[in-house]
């Protein structure tokens, strides 16, 4: 019956498992009635099944036990298991369903820690396919990376289908974004409101009024999702204050006088120069780099007929395109990083 070679052959397996040599005594003790106790030496796993028994009548032999009949027997105690596990859920759930409402007040518990941007996205995303009214979001800087803006025009996208409406705040350099007008494109205008701000903006995102996205870390790799009512409440009033001072990007924002050519990016950096920062202080507060704000500040030089920077001052002053005071004020605190 080739048994003898599938002995040499057992090998060490799962308890729930039937391994070829047992398999192929069961298959044998089944169609003979029973099967030499000496032959399942080399299957133990036939006994922990509990698919053999001694015969009653020659302690030689074993008889098979029905597969059906071995069934029962070994999902019996899974059931049983199964069964004290559902009861013990329904348990805890009726225990706890009472303190929902507590933990909906509770501010410690409306708000989650988002640890790497896998699972910031995640969550974003998760949100906005539940978007009905609107979505606000700011995002610093001039320009934003394609995987971000691919992923913010999918949630756009699916925003939109529900109903939501979308206002996006940006900061001056980001109407020169090729990559953000492209974006821009890809969503329809009549649903989609954008304005630009001279301001240095943090990344905010609110869903429907109900749920908010801030970064927790400066690497942005962390974030907190509010649900408090009440700082979801606060974080849109700052949105407004926002959305208020910005200028709508269908405009052609002129900062100056009409007949000085300053576009806002230079009339921010001029700002910021009369303020006593230095490059690299304006260009991290624009989001643009050093790089292209010296390039900026070389047409304003070259506007103004500037023969120094010290010269630049006195004429931005001069020309209308920051006040007096604003060149008055002391340096700020980071002058001179």
């Amino acid at each position: 019956m080739g048994i003898d070679e599938d002995r040499t052959g057992h090998r060490p397996h799962g308890n729930t498992e039937l391994c070829d040599t047992a398999l192929g005594l069961y298959e044998v003790a089944l169609r003979a009635g029973r099967v030499a106790r000496a032959e399942i030496a080399a299957a133990p796993c036939l006994i922990e099944l509990s698919l053999l028994h001694p015969d009653p009548w020659d302690d030689l032999w074993m008889r098979p036990v029905p597969p059906s009949a071995a069934l029962a027997d070994l999902l019996q105690p899974v059931s049983r298991e199964i069964h004290e596990r559902l009861s013990l859920a329904a348990s805890l759930s009726q225990a706890l369903i009472p303190l929902t409402a507590v933990a909906n007040d509770n501010p410690n518990l409306a708000i989650s820690v988002l640890e790497g941007i896998p699972a910031i996205q995640s969550a974003i995303d998760e949100a906005t396919t539940t978007a009905t009214d609107e979505v606000l979001t700011a995002q610093p800087g001039s320009d934003r990376p394609s995987s971000s803006l691919q992923a913010a025009l999918s949630n756009a996208q699916t925003a939109l289908r529900r109903g939501a409406r979308i206002r996006h705040i940006y900061q001056h350099p980001a109407r020169y974004s090729s990559a953000i007008r492209d974006y821009l494109a890809q969503v329809p205008a009549q649903h989609l409101q954008v304005r630009t701000t001279e301001l240095t903006v943090e990344r905010l995102i609110i869903i429907d009024r109900a749920v908010a996205f801030i970064p927790a870390s400066a690497d942005r790799h962390t974030a907190l999702r509010i649900r408090h009512p009440a700082l979801v409440s606060y974080l849109i009033q700052v949105y407004e204050v926002l959305w208020a001072q910005a200028v709508p990007l269908a405009e052609n924002h002129q900062a100056a006088a009409p007949d000085t050519p300053v576009t806002a990016v230079q009339h921010s950096i001029a700002r910021l120069l009369t303020e006593g920062h230095v490059d690299d202080v304006v260009a991290r507060k624009l989001g643009i780099s050093v790089r292209t704000c010296r390039s900026h500040i070389a047409k304003l030089m070259q506007t103004l007929g500037a023969t120094s920077r010290t010269h630049l001052g006195a004429l931005l002053v001069e020309s209308g395109i920051v006040d007096a005071a604003s060149a008055d004020d002391p340096p700020s605190s980071d002058a001179g990083q």
